[in-house]
C-alpha cells in the first residue's frame, strides 16, 4: 500500500500490552509514554479515581463489632428462653 501520508511513525510505534477477549495481544499503538492504548487504560482520566472512597473500611467486620453482635444475639436467645419459660 502506498499512502501519501507518512504512516511510518504509526506502524513503528510501540503496541499496547493488553490482551483482548480472545487472548491475542492488542494491535493498537500504545499512548505516548504509556504501555496501553487509549482503549485499555492509556487514555487521560482512565483508572480508579484518586482517593477512592469505595475502598474505605466501614467497621462492620472489626473484632469489636463482631463480638458486640455475638453478645446481642446471646442476649436475645436468653430473653426468648426466659419468655418461653414464663408462658
Amino acid at each position: 500500500m502506498n499512502h501519501k501520508r507518512n504512516t511510518d511513525p504509526m506502524i513503528n510505534s510501540a503496541r499496547c500490552g493488553a490482551k483482548t477477549r480472545t487472548g491475542t495481544p492488542c494491535k493498537s499503538p500504545a499512548v505516548h509514554g504509556k504501555n496501553r492504548c487509549r482503549m485499555h487504560g492509556g487514555a487521560e482520566g482512565s483508572g480508579a479515581p484518586k482517593g477512592n472512597k469505595n475502598a474505605l473500611k466501614n467497621g462492620l467486620y472489626t473484632k469489636e463489632s463482631i463480638e458486640e453482635r455475638k453478645q446481642l444475639n446471646k442476649m436475645i436467645k436468653d430473653y426468648k428462653k426466659a419468655l418461653e419459660e414464663l408462658e
